[in-house]
């Protein structure tokens, strides 16, 4: 699945713009990832923009969050390499049983995207634009993001 497609179905699923934002902001983060770890940029960073393809459907509800997402995708003709991966990256069912790279990057991804969105408001709002550099500084600051 290319990235376009995988935004087309995220559209099917997601309505709320803050949600959206995040699921883009973890794909970004997962495709530099991958780009440092060895992984498929591709294959990574549409695992990030799908991983909450279920959270508005569930509303909330982390019992089944991940399930739901696993169902859709597999309708939906998704690697079930991919499928198996976002089905478990709900922390709460799953913690401390992730065992390669994309499990784990997947959820320091899911974590960051709040502050590399934040990081994107103090530029030009592009995603595109936020460098390493620009988290590692804002990270620092208390008064950035709630102090993160």
């Amino acid at each position: 699945m290319d990235r376009f497609a995988a935004c087309t179905l995220l559209d099917q699923y997601i309505k709320d713009p803050g949600l959206k934002k995040h699921c883009l902001a973890t794909g970004a983060i997962m495709k530099a990832l991958a780009k440092r770890l060895g992984g498929d940029a591709l294959f990574w960073e549409v695992t990030g923009i799908l991983h909450d393809i279920d959270f508005e459907l569930v509303n909330g509800d982390l019992q089944s969050h991940g399930v739901k997402g696993a169902e859709i995708l597999t309708g939906a003709g998704v690697d079930p390499e991919m499928v198996h991966i976002i089905r478990r990256h709900n922390h709460l069912l799953f913690s401390g049983s992730y065992e390669y790279p994309i499990e784990i990057a997947l959820q320091a991804a899911d974590s960051a995207s709040g502050l590399v969105i934040d990081c994107a408001l103090v530029k030009s709002g592009r995603l595109s634009e936020v460098t390493a550099k620009t988290v590692t500084k804002k990270a620092k600051e208390k008064s950035f993001c709630g102090g993160m």
